[in-house]
């Protein structure tokens, strides 16, 4: 366990950040920064393994044009407890736990109090694991994420891994597993019902083992034909290769629901026709607008509905942690050291990548910051 330095209340932290984006040959490199010190309801946690989200590429290069810098990313992190405040009662020294995307809300506003922290209704938002604010708002309040040695997180929000869970896979579910289980079990799928998939990475592959387990009948929507059979080891019952017109033409109106987790800017409506009668289509992948509009008789004839979900909140966090313990769901992931971020990043951006790396924190230390 490692030895936490506290100096005037502040804590002295190594991790893997931006300065600025990265463009011209600019790499995540180590530096130094403070956290403060754990409030009495505040936990300090020991990072041990970190998962690479898309959205952290996404948000080092200032692609959603909010970042603010130094941008240290992480929001999908597996821990051990190092101290417990005063009054924390769920979590002692020594438990592993999880954080995910959040690490503080209002908790006043009703979004919070229906569970929904991902909506809280303050200006700013909930407070992200690391960039600050969801919603920028002017403040350059920023947070610092789990490529690091260290974390503090309010108790409420974190998360019990499960007994049974592999420590060094499941941090994607905290922040994958949570993106893709909320959408299906909000919108109700249940057995029988024939849901896609679209998209088979770091989300979709989620998607796929958690929608069978929801006892589905899972169709994988892919670009790639070398995805086929990956799809069908994950469980898929069937995959579409999208470019295959004749296999799109056959699932014209089969679909009860389509999850959509393409991370890029795409063109919805060949997906539209693949709805069935009253069913629902929902992206979770693309936070950015996309300028092609939808044609509203393909969606109105049908009576279907195109709809978005971000994240969970906390108490589902652990409910898709739990379920995925219940079920022997695990991300298939690919564990590097953290010297190795960058090449990672330009293979998430290549898709080259099966299906989410992990990053293994205990080489942190060892780095020498800049």
């Amino acid at each position: 366990m490692e030895t936490t330095t506290v100096v005037f209340n502040k804590i002295i932290t190594r991790g893997y950040g931006a300065s600025g984006a990265l463009i011209g040959g600019e790499t995540l490199k180590p530096m130094d920064f403070e956290r403060d010190a754990p409030q009495a309801d505040e936990l300090l946690i020991e990072v041990l393994y970190c998962g690479v989200c898309h959205s952290d590429v996404h948000q080092v290069e200032n692609d959603w044009k909010n970042t603010i810098y130094p941008c240290v990313p992480g929001h999908e992190v597996i821990g051990r407890v190092t101290y417990a405040g005063e009054a924390v009662t769920k979590f002692k020294v020594g438990d592993v736990v999880g954080v995910g995307c959040m690490v503080d809300s209002c908790k006043t506003c009703s979004a919070c109090q229906e569970g929904e922290e991902q909506f809280c209704e303050h200006p700013h938002g909930p407070t992200m694991t690391y960039n600050g604010y969801f919603i920028a708002d002017g403040s350059g309040y920023n947070t610092f994420g789990g490529y690091s040695n260290n974390l503090v997180v309010k108790e409420d929000f974190v998360l019990r891994i499960p007994v049974g869970l592999d420590i060094r896979k499941a941090a994607p579910i905290l922040c994958a597993g949570i993106t893709t289980y909320s959408p299906l079990n909000h919108w109700g799928v249940k057995a029988g019902d024939k849901v896609a998939i679209v998209g088979i990475g770091g989300l979709g592959h989620m998607g796929v083992m958690i929608a069978k387990a929801m006892g589905a009948e899972v169709t994988a929507i892919t670009t790639k034909e070398e995805k086929r059979e990956l799809a069908k080891e994950l469980g898929a019952d069937s995959v579409i290769v999208s470019d295959n017109e004749e296999e799109m033409k056959r699932y014209e109106k089969y679909f009860n629901f389509i999850l959509v987790t393409i991370p890029d800017p795409f063109d919805i409506t060949p997906y539209i026709s693949l709805i069935h009668r009253r069913g629902s289509l929902v992206t979770v992948g693309l936070l950015a607008p996309y300028e092609k509009p939808l044609n509203n008789m393909e969606i109105a004839s049908q009576a279907r509905s195109v709809g978005g979900s971000l994240i969970g909140g906390i108490a589902e966090t652990q409910e898709v942690l739990d379920f995925c313990a219940e079920h022997n769901i695990l991300p298939q992931v690919e564990l590097i050291d953290i010297p190795e971020i960058n090449e990672a990043y330009e293979k998430v951006k290549d898709e080259d990548v099966r299906f989410r790396y992990v990053i293994d924190m205990a080489s942190i230390n060892n780095q020498t910051a800049k």
